[in-house]
Parts: C-alpha cells; sequence; structure tokens
C-alpha cells in the first residue's frame, strides 16, 4: 500500500524550505501548499470549539478555518462550503478537520497524499503528533551564517542579528532532540548544500525516506513555484529559476565582518558538528555574546512558559486531537 502519511517540512527561516516544498509538490502523488496559519493557533483554541463529537462545533471549527482573515485560507483557493461541510462530515478530532482541508488541497490536484511547510514548525512537533500521530518530518539544515545573512535582509523580519543566530541555534538543537525521541521512519535531515549540489541523488534519498518513488520532475521545482507560492511573496524570487549553488556561502559578502564573528562565536560546536567550515574570523566581543545569550533566555523562557501551560491543558481537553484519516491512523485506533 502506497503512503498517505503526513509531511511536514520544517528548518530555520530562510533555510530553504520553500524549495524544498516546490520539491515535494512537484511528486505526482504529494501536495504541499502555500504557507497557511490555522494548525498551531487552532491547537491552542481548541477549547473554544468544544466537544468536536457535537456536529455544531466541528461547524465552528470548520468557519474558523475558512473565514478567520489570520489562518490564510485563500491561499489554498479550495471551496469553502464544501469544506465546512466535509469536516462536519469527518471524524470529530480537530486533527480530522485539519486534515480534511489538507487533503481538499491534494485532491484539487488529483493527488492523494498532503504535506505542510512552515519552518517554525521545528518548534511544535510534539504538537503535531498529537494532531498527526504519524507524521513524518523533513529537516533542512543550511549553513547557519547564510541563514542568518538571509534572514536581516527580508523586509518581514524584524528582530536583529543576535535574534537570528539563536533563532537558528534553536533550529539546530530542537532537530537533535527529534532525531532522538521520534522513530527512524518518522524524521529525516537533510543539507541545502546537499540538496542543491545534488538534487537527483538527495532527493532519492528522501523519496526513499517517504516511501515513495523518485520523480525526476522534483529537480525542476520552478516548475510549480506559480501556483504554490503566492505573488505576494517576492523573498521567495529564488524559486522561480534552476536549482542553484550561487546562494551556499554567500554570507561571506552578506555578513560585516563583526556579524561573521558573532555567528561563528555563539554557532561554532552546532557549524563545525553540521559539516561547515569556520573562517577564522576573530572571536566577537563580550557584549555581543551576552546579547545572544540573552535574546536564546527570552526566547527560552516564553516557549517554557507555554509549553507549561498547554501541558496542563491536555488534562481537560473537550475531545480528543488526533486525526484519524490515514491508514496508520486509523490502525493506531483500532489497537485501542
Amino acid at each position: 500500500m502506497q503512503s498517505d502519511r503526513p509531511i511536514f517540512v520544517i528548518g530555520c527561516p530562510r533555510s530553504g524550505t520553500t524549495m524544498l516544498q516546490l520539491m515535494l509538490h512537484s511528486h505526482p502523488r504529494i501536495a504541499v501548499p502555500p504557507e497557511t496559519r490555522f494548525v498551531v493557533p487552532g491547537y491552542y483554541r481548541r477549547f473554544s470549539f468544544g466537544d468536536l463529537g457535537e456536529e455544531r462545533n466541528r461547524r465552528r471549527v470548520g468557519r474558523w478555518i475558512v473565514s478567520d482573515k489570520d489562518t490564510k485560507f485563500k491561499e489554498l483557493k479550495l471551496d469553502g462550503d464544501k469544506l465546512i461541510d466535509d469536516i462536519v462530515a469527518g471524524p470529530p478530532t480537530l486533527g480530522s478537520a485539519m486534515g480534511i482541508t489538507f487533503r481538499s488541497y491534494a485532491e484539487q490536484y488529483g493527488k492523494s497524499r498532503w504535506g505542510d511547510k512552515r519552518p517554525s514548525y521545528y518548534h511544535h512537533v510534539d504538537l503535531l503528533t498529537r494532531l498527526f500521530p504519524d507524521a513524518q518530518f523533513v529537516h533542512l539544515i543550511r549553513d547557519g551564517r547564510d541563514c542568518v545573512a538571509s534572514l536581516k535582509e527580508m523586509p518581514w523580519y524584524t528582530k536583529d542579528v543576535f535574534h537570528a543566530a539563536v533563532n537558528w541555534s534553536e533550529a539546530i538543537d530542537y532537530g537533535r532532540r527529534h532525531a532522538k525521541r521520534l522513530p527512524a521512519d518518522s524524521y529525516y535531515e537533510l543539507r541545502y548544500e546537499d540538496l542543491t549540489a545534488y538534487p537527483e541523488t538527495e532527493l532519492s534519498k528522501l523519496c526513499d525516506f517517504l516511501g515513495e518513488d523518485y520523480d525526476p520532475a522534483m529537480t525542476e521545482p520552478y516548475h510549480v513555484a506559480r501556483v504554490a507560492i503566492p505573488q505576494h511573496k517576492v523573498w521567495h524570487s529564488n524559486t522561480h529559476g534552476d536549482v542553484t549553488t550561487a546562494r551556499a556561502g554567500s554570507w561571506k559578502a552578506r555578513l560585516e565582518p563583526w556579524e561573521i564573528s558573532v555567528c561563528e562565536t555563539v554557532l561554532a560546536d552546532r557549524l563545525i558538528a553540521n559539516g561547515y567550515e569556520l573562517s577564522g574570523a576573530p572571536k566577537a566581543s563580550k557584549a555581543h555574546v551576552e546579547a545572544c545569550a540573552k535574546a536564546a533566555s527570552k526566547r527560552r523562557w516564553a516557549r517554557r512558559r507555554k509549553e507549561f501551560r498547554d501541558r496542563v491543558n491536555r488534562f481537560r481537553e473537550p475531545s480528543p486531537v488526533a486525526a484519524r484519516l490515514t491508514s496508520r491512523q486509523l490502525g493506531e485506533l483500532a489497537k485501542v
């Protein structure tokens, strides 16, 4: 039987996840939509929907996905009324409602398997496995210096270089935890530099992990860029061309000397562990190292508070959250 497991692409922002999204979307069986924003927010507001065993509450979930401006439902170009009806008729869990949404997106392309891409999902793998217990995660890793250089140039990124460096270090650290905790068939890592240099080889290995046959169309993702990337996202313009190694190592010209020092001082161990050579830049100043530590501490405590609240809230959930749609999901349900 061909796999129907959900696929999630994760990684530090500006690590090439959009390119990988398009590569997967180019596969004849897999559809990965533009970024949406209803999975994580929907999970945290699950109490407001009530018991999904009741039809009216499933309809409430559907209406929120379709109508709330922050969910980015319009990017999917689906019939909202039909989707709401499908969610009402589906299994009474939050994961099912979300899975039906993604499944509907895949069906409009004649595909039987769906994925989702959002870099920040690396923070939420535990949450995602609650919603989709059989999910597979693909973590794309890129040289942290290139990620920092790219982040600081983005019109939507309002943080400084210190936060950007910490963002990359967090993605790497979370990846290490996921690799230890998740089954081997649920978590996969690959490097941006390898993917752009040897796309056929790397995509073939990725397809083996996903349980899919490799398709050569995956090496030419620009064919689907106009469909899967909203026009207003001009920062993804590079995805409309051939896969190239031209951007690898571009940090050398895009970062200031002091920024390189910050990256190589704070990220040194992680860079080396992932196969990236250091340039030999001088050590960053004490003030800059402390700025990174402060940014890391602030992000860590905010995240821990949110995780603690969620673990407490799990004891009073109004209804189950795990999806009941795929063969594995239904198989696990049958064991209970």
